[in-house]
């Protein structure tokens, strides 16, 4: 059957491709992305305090990944309400939220079992806070909403999506020796080719990427910040997706895909140096102005919540509400940390710290 971007993709071909999708090209670039893939968990590894990056970029892998969808919140207000999402917070901002709770129940739900059919649809569903079951009804295309254009038409009815996604995760668990990196990238197509649901696809595929390497042990945390490649890359990205479907392109896809992975992990890295770096720096500045002294405590809440309240230096430390009032206030007078209000409460801001994480490249 040709392929017709009006007609549903009922012949989409399953997995593995017929192609030699391992070419040389493609194992030399699997190889450098494997290698700053390792450096940079290993590095993560080594921090004192983890959580400080997996809150963090797991907090920017959902305002990029949902920014692809074109659900848009400002660094400042997502992590304003990373702890404490309240009616003040823009919509935009609670779903992107919601996108990060997908990714982590969706970690938690491959340390029980593997990842399947099921653990797509609760990754779906937890982005929704709705029942996201497979696609049932026709009509969904990918194109112009207001001409109607159709630029991909991915394959409908509910028995056809169920028998693709389970060839899918039969490739997902694979036991022939391909590169599972390699194997990530093909599964990320399949499954948004698949198009298995009525909204959120593509922010449930880039969760399942992150599952994948977990599951691997390619990742011990979800530090892989792929979403703002993708971002940068937004036209390449959709392009390489349809030349795999018009013109089995899958070398060009795969470099793609390895690319991306080899510099995020090399900018996730440089972003691990810095902020060990300044760790050390306001480590002494802590004992400077405060007389919080060698408490490691304050330091994780202000690394591992940037926007920080005098609450959670009190919850955390085991202080009074004055002395925490105190220690914050002196990081505000000696430029450690800068402070604003909102309606009666204050916060605290990293402000260094959140720098670091905004840069894009490894400078």
């Amino acid at each position: 059957m040709t392929w017709s971007a009006e007609t549903p993709y009922n012949e989409l071909p399953p997995l593995p491709p017929e192609v030699d999708f391992e070419s040389r090209a493609v194992l030399k670039a699997a190889i450098r992305a494997r290698t700053a893939l390792a450096a940079m968990d290993e590095a993560s590894k080594r921090m004192q305090n983890p959580m400080v990056l997996v809150n963090s970029i797991s907090l920017l892998e959902a305002q990029a990944s949902s920014e692809i969808e074109n659900i848009v919140t400002t660094t400042d207000e997502l992590f304003r309400f990373a702890h404490d999402a309240t009616d003040s917070a823009s919509a935009d901002t609670k779903e992107t939220l919601r996108y990060r709770a997908a990714l982590f129940s969706g970690l938690r739900a491959i340390a029980d079992r593997p990842i399947s059919i099921n653990t797509a649809i609760e990754v779906c569903t937890n982005i929704h806070q709705r029942d996201m079951g497979v696609r049932t009804l026709p009509g969904t295309y990918i194109g112009n909403q207001a001409t109607g254009k159709a630029i991909y038409t991915p394959p409908t009815g509910e028995r056809v999506i169920r028998d693709m996604l389970s060839d899918w995760v039969e490739f997902v668990h694979t036991d022939a020796d391909y590169d599972p990196l390699v194997v990530m990238a093909i599964c990320h197509y399949q499954f948004e080719a698949i198009h298995p649901f009525a909204d959120g696809n593509g922010r449930t595929g880039r969760i399942l990427n992150v599952l994948q390497l977990v599951a691997a042990d390619l990742l011990r945390d979800p530090i892989l910040y792929l979403s703002r490649y993708i971002i940068q890359n937004k036209d390449e990205y959709y392009r390489l997706l349809l030349a795999v479907t018009t013109d089995g392109a899958w070398e060009e896809w795969i470099l793609f895909i390895l690319k991306g992975i080899e510099e995020t992990a090399a900018g996730t890295l440089a972003k691990i140096d810095a902020i060990q770096e300044l760790q050390n720096t306001m480590r002494i500045e802590v004992k400077e102005h405060t007389t919080a002294g060698s408490n490691s405590d304050l330091l994780d809440v202000l690394f591992e919540n940037p926007y920080a309240r005098i609450g959670d230096v009190v919850a955390r430390c085991g202080v009074s509400r004055p002395t925490a009032t105190g220690w914050l206030n002196a990081l505000v007078e000696n430029d450690v940390l800068v402070d604003f209000k909102i309606g009666r409460e204050r916060l605290f801001v990293n402000h260094r710290f959140m720098r670091i994480l905004s840069k894009d490249t490894t400078d």
